[in-house]
Formats: structure tokens, sequence, C-alpha cells
């Protein structure tokens, strides 16, 4: 499974690990990405996402019902 937020397609970025002699080797950057579960109780049913912390936070102070719907809009999902 890749490492991807299913809700904002947050995913990993690249970049380079630098030593104190300016040695540059390449390096990802991974999302903090956990697997929780919702309740939508609109729907009255519950849904596991794997998400980032980020989205999480967002969650928390939208409310889920919200974000899907305004992620649905934008097309992501």
């Amino acid at each position: 499974m890749a490492r991807v937020c299913e809700l904002t397609g947050k995913k990993a970025l690249v970049g380079n690990n630098v030593s104190h002699a300016m040695n540059k080797t390449k390096r990802k950057f991974n999302v903090n990405l956990r697997t929780k579960r919702f309740y939508i109780p609109e729907e009255d049913r519950w849904i596991t996402l794997r998400v980032s912390a980020s989205a999480i936070k967002t969650i928390d102070k939208k409310g889920i019902y919200a974000v899907l719907r305004q992620i649905e809009r934008k097309g992501y999902i």
C-alpha cells in the first residue's frame, strides 16, 4: 500500500541529506499517516481511513462529513 493520505492526497517528498562536508544523498520525507476510524452520523456508519495527522486536525475542526463533501467537490475522491 502506498504511503498516500486517502483524503488530502499527500505523499512523500524527496530531498537531500546534507552532511557537514556538504555531501548530498537522496532521502524521503514521508507523510505522517495514521489509520483511523471515523463515525459518520449522517449515514449512521463507521469508515476506516488512512489519513495524515494534518487531515485528522482538519476533521476535528470541521467535522468528517464536511471534509468528505469538500474533497468530493474538488474531485479528489
